[in-house]
């Protein structure tokens, strides 16, 4: 493998990491009501189970309020069903028939305190896909040295590549959960 290579597969894979992550956070709840927020919601439709966005349109019109619009009326009780089934979320739907739409009530201190425990969880998630593919990425410079591809100096080059590859993508993963945190924690 070229070792130009293994740097750059590292950064695209420490990228991917990062990516991840943003969506996770994407998913959690803050005060404010957010379509993304669900992302994660899966449908029973048409007998398959599908993501709510491929059933129906999700706006967030108001600051505590959800609108989903479904494609298909028939829909209505399932997209009902599937939100107020899922727990993560606590959320209770309401239908006029043609729109259901989901109230985000504020949030209470002790489930703020729960949240900012979730974003912690899924930072070290993402830590730890990140180190994984640090790990994957110096054994791959190691067995490059060791078959005498790449000399000393250049394997040492290569893993300073990597780890300050890894060092940027951490802090700004940092950063994105200091801000999701500061953000749950807004009254």
């Amino acid at each position: 493998m070229n070792p130009a290579q293994i740097v750059t597969d590292a950064q695209t894979k420490f990228t991917q990491a990062n990516d991840h992550f943003t969506e996770a956070l994407k998913a959690l709840r803050t005060g404010r009501a957010s379509a993304a927020m669900l992302d994660g919601v899966v449908v029973e439709a048409y007998g398959t189970p599908m993501p709510l966005n491929q059933v129906a349109t999700v706006t967030a019109p108001e600051a505590q309020l959800i609108q989903i619009t479904p494609f298909d009326p028939a829909n209505l009780a399932a997209i009902s069903t599937a939100i107020r089934n899922n727990q993560q979320l606590g959320l209770n739907p309401s239908d006029d028939g043609r729109v259901v739409r989901v109230p985000v009530p504020p949030l209470t201190e002790e489930r703020r305190r729960d949240l900012a425990k979730q974003v912690g969880e899924k930072l070290e998630e993402a830590m730890v896909r990140m180190r994984g593919v640090r790990h994957d990425a110096m054994s791959i410079i190691n067995e490059a040295k060791k078959d005498k591809d790449i000399g000393e100096d250049d394997a040492k080059r290569l893993e300073k590549q990597v780890d300050d590859a890894m060092t940027d993508v951490r802090a700004k993963a940092d950063a994105q959960a200091k801000a999701k945190e500061q953000e749950i924690m807004t009254l």
